[in-house]
């Protein structure tokens, strides 16, 4: 039903998939966060998404009205709403659910700019959970490259701080 997925390179979490194969990734992050207790990775995702961080609604704007005069579409952001279910074929916000189970949510939005796909993993321990979001990223033309370029650096940032955001969530108890 989807595009093939690839196993990551050595010291990503062999759990994790990505876009193509390491080689043909223009861009491959990966960012981890030790939590206690046992969280699946669809409530990861809703915590995280529970509160956008402050900014992204109107970076999202800015990329909208960017990226639509090189025929790339509108993707509006993140609505904040939260997913009761995660099925193959369903859409969380912009993004297309390629796989859920109970360790590993695949999303994806390709176009003919670029494919990502950001891969969120819960691993159990005796510990707790670690929760790994794997973000792959293929471009396919100068414009996708060039938007690589920006998004690229932000995108560290925005996940180092989104769980951030879920590490002190969960430790609230939220």
């Amino acid at each position: 039903m989807f595009p093939q997925t690839y196993a990551p390179p050595p010291g990503f979490p062999p759990e994790g998939r990505i876009v193509a194969p390491a080689a043909d990734c223009r861009f491959l992050h990966q960012a981890r966060v030790q939590l206690p207790g046992d969280l699946a990775p669809l409530e990861a995702w809703n915590r995280v998404m529970a509160h956008p961080l402050p900014g992204m609604a109107l970076a999202f704007r800015l990329r909208d009205w960017i990226s639509a005069r090189f025929g790339v579409k509108r993707i509006g952001g993140f609505s904040g709403e939260r997913a009761r279910s995660a099925e193959p074929g369903q859409r969380l916000d912009f993004f297309l659910i390629e796989e859920a189970t109970p360790e590993r949510l695949l999303l994806s939005e390709r176009d003919r700019h670029l494919d990502v796909l950001t891969c969120l993993t819960a691993t159990a321990s005796d510990t707790g959970t670690e929760v790994t979001i794997l973000s792959s990223v293929v471009t396919h033309n100068a414009f996708g490259r060039a938007y690589m370029l920006v998004v690229g650096p932000a995108h560290r940032l925005i996940v180092w701080a989104m769980l951030g955001r879920l590490r002190r969530s969960v430790a609230a108890g939220h």
